[in-house]
């Protein structure tokens, strides 16, 4: 490009690629990446923002740029080559001028081609040619000059801008126009320099002097003499190193006038220096301009004649040439002919009478019409409408604000402030942030703030910087009060600083952070303007792609003036005066824009306090929890009258039309401006619950929840945000905002609670609403609100918060029978009552509305009937276009509003796919609404994020879409083309604003499989999508093809090769399964999740390969593939193990559980062989085989590449086996039926401590003599004969084999003592000689303590002092105890009443030994994860017996709280309930300690302390108290319950 500017782009090198991004503004590291990638003109031309965003690393905005301007080199060279055809002749200079090369900004004619076509422009690279004519990245638009005879403070050029042509005499009065280049004589010496300038000056002020007419000559600006590559009257600029050189230079008019000098000084006005703004270039560059005031009283009767200074080169001297009479003709100046003196001299006196008149009619001119500046600020601030849109955002822009003007900021107190960039360092100590403070909360930023770290993606960024939740301040040029290295700087330094800063700033809000349509820019200028202002101004214009929604306020018309000629450049003349109020004092402007907006301003707010009074509520307060939408006792009264009066039937047809419910529904219903809300029954049950929980009762805990559970849409929120306002003046109320994490909506809660409270002890509960979350999300809320008030110290059993939870699910009713003290159910089904409110509300509200306006609350008064429904899509889809691309929306949104819960669309996204252009901001909802067609304006539900206000759209109801769903399919398109097609849609893809929210849609579309815990109907093993694509399709290559065509689509993202393997081997397809779950595992090495998926590939082929021997006749030679499978699964899975055990944020145990699974498969399948089942002994060969070196013939050689590994199987096994025990042994549920085991996305282990059991079992089986030789048939006698090992395989099959199987016998209900006595049998008589393993004495003792627990009065049961003895064999150093081991010895060294001092003293030491490192266990297996999803497990109670009858099982509890449904079950435990029934405080023994700093005591030997852990925290006194508890005996150390004061 360099070299040839001729040359198209597509023949480029990269090197010629290089220098035209450097021509665009390109940082230097981006070009360099791009050098390194050898992208040359073909591949530039192909480009697309992702590629360079995701291998070149580029921001989004360098990334933009570069497409934009490729584009419009295209566009350029395309139009220049059609004007060729037309005209092969050489542009004419006027032609040149008016010819804009753009290239600076994006362009206004809406989306850019790279977001309809991902791949670039590529119709365009092939219809392109290479077009004459150099291209500049430099734009070319026409300006004003300076206002005539006023100085140049407030007026400035813009480069590169142009002025009209040069111009001849008028009327006298408006100046003609000369323009000199100066561009060579500017870098002259002094003197040739001055002789120069006051050549040209005087020459020009004679020559209009003459005439009688103004004018001004401009140096700087390129004249029809110097084209070098620039047009006629283009602002240049020349340097200005010293001013007075120039001002010097009029001296030249004492020697070059012979006579009056006097006049020609009082005409020529003093050169004025206009800055020229170089938008790309630092060079600071003026233009030098003279005026001529021809003024009558001073040229009458006069002729002027001039000599000109010349400087002669070869004297080396300045001389004078002749004395000439010098005339304006037209646009030039020229001598007046010696033959022509005369008459010149006649024509004097016609010549003044005409400047007399001309000055006579500029002082008698017409009064010009004052403007109605208040109509016109109202109208750009409401974009047309009667008040301000309370859901807009408003980016303010401003520079240092008068002292006077900060009273009258009321109207800006009240708008939803985005953003402001101030100008001004001292704003925060006395400028407009200073006095904001004092009324809102704002988060101080600076312009590098605005860079988003890599790997952050938009939502991050914009929560991490609480964007939406408080205003952001940008310090746009220092901060004075800061002791951070943030000070002011002078312009230049600013925009070599600070200018890249703002670019990015402007183009990150702009282009990914709030779209078009819901902000508007203000600028709010009330000091002179400088360049910084000017360049934001400039970003916005160009980011914004136009002036649509930019604003300018400025009272004073001087320092407009600056702005006016540097805006009228970018946008024109006519909309820079249109969108901009000049002259209106600001206390005219607060004044003014007050009156529009919908709310009063600085409107007071008050909270109930707890004497039953009020308390005022602070703005700023408020705005700091941002974590919670607050509710105060007068919300929603600021709202004005004549704003209800507008909008009322339009908020009320929302919300029956499907419109989630507003404060301001239950406020016009409470004020009767519309009619009531009804309240379903569910609403009384739950204010019953609420009343039941806020009585004075001795059990409550301080967190109390409240669930209410609905069907989807049936009215639930309504209900549950009902509760709120209906008890905003009693309690203090507020929304929960979900985004949000619990531990900071914890600390907001408490401050609100406690807020103007005296006593923390004495506040009002405060009610949260939770709405939508997970259970998980409620737990982590509930434990951190019971940790702050325990660190609070508000006393046990005062009622602090009542969480609210409003969850969707499909079972409702279920959910209230499980436990009806505290659920709650709202369905579609109304009851005979609510059917009755129904019809009758509907009877009223069809009155005002016709029944398309209310259509969701006429199908609920169906009930949601399906034939109702059914009918109704029916009937609207009876002439519809299903060709159309309205269609085709609506059946995108109805495919994800029916899969995906919550889902939408964003209207820009829409407005992209209906190719909707825009030109006026305050037309676009009107626009995008009548492209709609009739069904769509039907079904549609326009929706505003509460948040950010982006507009989205859905449909009215999940039953409606699905409905819609099946009806447009039809015949021709199925369910996976619809799919395919909303995939492939490159529009609605590529679509920058809301890209985030559609492309995780998209990903749940295809990936989130259906849970009923989630609140669906059933459990999916794929997306519910891929499901019924499989039910109506009868094959899965549909399915397989669109996941293929999403992972593609989402960068080959490993989650889709996932779920690819999966269905793959679902379908036994299992190359491909193995192919897809490689590339997954290959770009996530360290998912244990996908190498589960992984691993799950190989089991299901090994089992698919088993089932197909299961008809032949097995041999070693066609049982080795089978084999090499489930090795490799095996192996897989404990790859998984590996992943899963680093990984301290996730809990997946599944590797363990699969091992085990297929580990026992291939023992099963090599036992069945020939050579293990025929032979008499065939087992014991089998065992003998997997357990020992020995290697039968007949499998030697077609195994041996699996011989060594076949051998370790049985280690492998145990081990597993061992961590799954040892995992249970910490963490079991207290319920089995309701058991909450980890899930990893394969399979779910539904009742671990029964698959446990069962699993054992059968390993013991399988490596033991038991279902060959027989001899464990009950009541029989263990052979003699049986090896150690053996033994020990058959305590394994008997449910010995681990500390948790032994437990889980005291919960079961067959002959758990003749088992445990059996397992007993088979150990050694004396066990203190045999040399026990740990493992081994583990189990022994557990038994022994299983079946005293069972059995009371056995006598096969060892002594305490037995089992303390052989406990002695554990290893001295703890570090090497299994936590099992360390487990028992705090049950056997558990020192009794009775014990004698030193004995006391020595068990104490063993026990804290003990427990010191089981404390060290407990964190390392709890890694990172929040405790209350691995709740520590109880095993023992200490009871009132001795010896081994001191330990009590939790399971003799569940004959006492047996009736009791689950969730009320786990309430009474872990809530301190169930301790107060006799017949449990009757089993266990209540011990005596302290408690000191909120830690629980017990006493020692010689008064030493013992710390024992709350199981229940906020139980714990706060102060310094002797108290009474019951020890409960846990894999962390034994724990305290019902800890209370004793008395």
């Amino acid at each position: 490009m360099a070299d040839n500017p001729e040359e198209p782009p597509d023949k480029w090198t990269d090197s010629q690629v290089s220098t035209w991004l450097r021509s665009i503004g390109v940082k230097e590291n981006y070009i360099e990446e791009i050098y390194k990638a050898e992208v040359d003109g073909q591949i530039l031309l192909s480009l697309n923002e992702d590629y360079l965003m995701s291998k070149i690393s580029m921001k989004s905005g360098p990334a933009f740029l570069i497409i934009q301007k490729r584009n419009e080199l295209l566009s350029s060279r395309q139009k220049g080559k059609e004007k060729n055809k037309q005209n092969e002749g050489t542009k004419t200079q006027s032609e040149q001028k008016n010819i804009k090369k753009s290239v600076s900004g994006p362009s206004t004619k809406g989306k850019d081609s790279s977001e309809q076509n991902p791949f670039g422009d590529q119709a365009v690279v092939k219809d392109t040619q290479s077009a004459p004519g150099q291209f500049s990245p430099i734009s070319k638009d026409d300006c004003k000059p300076r206002p005539f005879d006023q100085d140049a403070i407030n007026f400035l050029y813009v480069k590169h801008r142009v002025l009209q042509p040069e111009s001849g005499a008028f009327n006298l009065i408006y100046p003609c126009h000369e323009y000199k280049s100066f561009a060579t004589a500017a870098l002259l010496d002094r003197t040739r320099l001055q002789v120069k300038f006051a050549r040209e000056v005087l020459k020009f002020a004679t020559g209009c002097m003459n005439i009688r007419t103004n004018g001004t000559i401009h140096f700087g600006v390129m004249d029809s003499k110097e084209d070098a590559g620039n047009v006629h009257g283009e602002i240049i600029g020349i340097p200005v190193k010293e001013k007075d050189i120039f001002v010097d230079a009029l001296d030249y008019i004492d020697r070059s006038v012979s006579s009056d000098k006097e006049n020609v000084h009082r005409c020529v006005r003093p050169p004025r220096f206009v800055e020229v703004m170089d938008l790309e270039s630092l060079d600071k560059r003026y233009v030098v301009e003279v005026d001529i005031v021809s003024s009558i009283h001073i040229v009458e009767g006069k002729v002027y004649r001039v000599k000109l200074p010349n400087f002669k080169e070869s004297t080396n001297k300045v001389e004078f040439e002749k004395e000439l009479i010098l005339q304006r003709v037209g646009s030039k100046t020229e001598p007046v002919n010696d033959k022509d003196i005369s008459d010149f001299y006649q024509r004097v006196k016609d010549r003044d009478s005409q400047r007399k008149e001309a000055e006579k009619n500029q002082f008698f001119c017409a009064p010009g019409l004052c403007q109605d500046l208040g109509r016109k600020l109202t109208m750009l601030m409401t974009s047309g409408k009667r008040f301000i849109e309370q859901q807009k955002w408003f980016l303010l822009v401003t520079n240092k604000f008068n002292p006077e003007d900060l009273c009258n900021i009321d109207w800006l107190l009240n708008m939803n402030l985005f953003c402001v960039f101030d100008f001004d360092a001292d704003s925060k100590i006395s400028g407009l942030c200073s006095k904001y403070l004092q009324h809102h909360t704002a988060n101080m930023h600076f312009l590098q703030n605005y860079r988003i770290p890599n790997g952050m993606n938009i939502q991050e960024f914009t929560n991490q910087m609480h964007l939406f939740d408080q205003t952001s301040w940008i310090f746009c040029n220092g901060r004075t009060d800061f002791r951070g290295n943030e000070s002011s700087c002078d312009e230049m330094t600013w925009i070599k600083t600070k200018m890249t800063l703002l670019r990015e700033s402007v183009s990150l809000i702009c282009k990914q952070i709030l779209p078009k349509g819901v902000f508007q820019v203000i600028f709010l200028l009330t000091t002179p303007v400088e360049k910084p202002l000017l360049h934001t101004f400039y970003e916005f214009f160009t980011d914004m792609e136009g002036h649509d929604d930019i604003i300018c306020i400025c009272e004073s018309e001087e320092n407009f003036q600056k702005w006016q000629s540097f805006a009228e450049g970018s946008c024109g003349r006519e909309a820079v005066d249109n969108y901009s109020v000049v002259g209106m004092k600001m206390s005219h402007v607060n004044a003014t824009l007050l009156r529009v907006q919908p709310v009063n301003a600085c409107a007071k707010k008050h909270l109930p306090v707890c004497v039953k009074g009020t308390c005022l509520f602070e703005t700023q307060v408020e705005e700091q929890m941002f974590s919670l939408e607050i509710l105060t006792v007068d919300h929603c009264d600021e709202t004005k009258e004549d704003f209800i009066d507008e909008e009322k039937e339009k908020i009320e047809r929302q919300f029956y039309r499907g419109a989630k419910v507003t404060w301001l529904n239950f406020w016009l219903a409470e004020h009767n401006f519309v009619g009531n809300i009804i309240e379903r029954d569910a609403y009384n049950d739950t204010l019953k619950i609420l009343k039941d929980t806020l009585k004075n009762n001795a059990d409550r805990t301080s967190v109390m929840v409240i669930n209410i559970y609905h069907h989807p849409s049936s009215g639930g929120s309504t209900v549950a945000r009902l509760m709120l306002w209906n008890n905003r003046k009693e309690l203090r109320c507020a929304v929960v905002k979900p985004s949000q994490p619990a531990s900071l909506v914890a600390e907001h809660a408490v401050e609100l609670r406690e807020y103007e409270e005296k006593d923390p002890q004495r506040c009002l509960p405060t009610l949260l609403l939770i709405e939508d979350t997970n259970k998980e999300y409620l737990d982590d809320l509930r434990n951190e609100l019971e940790v702050a008030i325990n660190t609070k110290q508000v006393q046990f059993g005062t009622l602090c918060f009542i969480l609210l939870s409003c969850r969707r699910c499909h079972d409702p009713e279920k959910r209230c029978k499980e436990s009806p003290l505290h659920n709650v159910s709202v369905t579609h089904k109304l009851s005979p009552e609510e059917k009755r409110k129904f019809a009758g509300k509907r009877q009223a509200l069809e009155k005002t509305y016709e029944p398309q306006f209310i259509l969701t609350f006429v199908l609920m008064s169906e009930e949601f009937d399906k034939g109702y429904v059914e009918q109704f899509v029916k009937h609207l889809l009876e002439d519809i276009d299903r060709q159309s691309v309205v269609t085709r929306l609506i059946h995108y949104v109805a495919l994800l509003n029916t899969y995906v819960h919550n889902s939408f669309i964003s209207q820009s996204h829409c407005e992209a796919m209906l190719a909707l252009t825009i030109h006026l901001e305050r037309f676009r909802q009107h626009e995008f609404e009548k492209l709609l067609s009739d069904q769509a304006k039907l079904v549609f539900l326009h929706l505003k994020d509460d948040k950010t206000h982006i507009r989205s759209i859905r449909i009215i109801h999940p039953i409606v879409a699905e409905e819609i769903l099946q009806q447009l399919l039809g015949p021709q398109q199925s369910l996976g083309s619809l799919a395919m097609d909303l995939l492939c849609d490159n529009v609605l893809f590529e679509h920058r604003f809301g890209r985030e929210d559609y492309l995780s849609f998209l990903r749940q579309l295809f990936i989130k499989r259906s849970r009923i815990s989630k609140g669906d109907e059933y459990d999916s093993f794929f997306s519910p999508l891929i499901e019924d694509m499989y039910k109506h399709e009868g094959s899965p290559e549909k399915a397989i093809q669109l996941l293929e065509e999403a992972f593609h689509r989402f960068h080959e993202d490993p989650y889709f090769a996932q779920q690819l393997a999966r269905l793959h081997y679902t379908y036994e397809n299992f190359e491909e399964a193995k192919r897809w779950a490689e590339t997954a595992a290959k770009q996530m090495p360290n998912n244990s999740y996908i190498l589960d998926t992984k691993g799950q590939v190989y089991r299901k082929w090994f089992q698919a390969k088993c089932k197909e021997m299961d008809n032949n006749q097995k041999n070693a030679q066609n049982t080795a593939d089978a084999i090499e499978t489930a090795l490799k699964a095996i192996e897989c899975f404990q790859e998984c193990e590996r992943a899963a055990n680093n990984d301290l944020e996730n809990i997946n145990p599944s590797g363990y559980f699969s091992e085990v699974e297929v580990g026992c498969n291939l023992v099963k399948l090599i036992s069945s062989l020939p050579v293990f089942r025929n032979a008499a002994n065939g087992h014991s060969e089998c065992v003998r085989y997997l357990l020992t070196d020995y290697i039968p013939k007949d499998i030697e050689c077609s195994w041996q590449p699996f011989h060594d590994r076949l051998k370790t199987l049985h280690k492998t096994m145990q081990d597993a086996l061992e961590w799954i025990s040892e995992d249970l042994s910490y963490f079991q549920t207290d319920f089995g039926s309701d058991e909450n085991t980890p899930e990893s996305p394969e399979e779910k282990i539904s009742h671990p401590l029964t698959w446990l059991s069962k699993k054992s079992s059968e390993y013991g089986k399988y490596f033991s003599e038991a279902f060959s030789a027989g001899p464990l048939q009950h009541n029989q006698s263990i052979p003699t004969k049986v090896t150690p090992l053996q033994k020990r395989m058959i305590i394994y099959h008997l449910g010995g084999g681990n500390i948790t199987t032994i437990l889980s016998k005291l919960t079961e209900q067959r002959d758990s003592v003749g088992l445990l006595e059996k397992i007993l049998s088979l150990y050694p008589s004396n066990p203190i000689k045999s040399n026990f393993g740990q493992r081994d004495i583990v189990n022994y003792i557990v038994t022994q303590i299983s079946l005293k627990c069972l059995s009371p009065e056995t006598q096969k049961v060892a002594s305490l002092k037995d089992l303390q003895a052989l406990s002695r064999q554990f290893p001295s150093d703890k570090k090497k105890c299994l936590p099992s081991a360390l487990f028992l010895l705090t049950l056997l060294f558990w020192p009794e009443d009775s014990d004698p001092n030193h004995d006391k003293e020595a068990k104490y030491e063993i026990v804290q030994s003990a427990v010191e490192h089981m404390e060290k266990s407990y964190w390392t297996k709890m890694k990172d994860i929040p405790q209350r999803r691995k709740r520590i497990y109880t095993h023992f109670f200490l009871g009132n017996g001795s010896g081994l009858d001191k330990f009590v099982h939790k399971q003799r509890f569940e004959k006492v709280t047996k009736g009791l449904p689950v969730s009320e079950k786990r309430l009474k435990w872990f809530r301190g309930e169930a301790w107060k029934m006799p017949e449990i405080a009757k089993m266990l023994k209540l011990v005596s300690g302290w408690t000191e700093n909120g830690k629980v005591y017990l006493e020692g030997p010689r008064k030493k302390k013992f710390h024992i852990l709350p199981m229940f925290v906020p139980s714990v006194p706060y102060s310094n108290e002797n108290v009474t508890f019951y020890v409960g005996l846990t894999f962390r150390g034994p724990v305290a319950f019902n800890i209370t004061l004793k008395k």
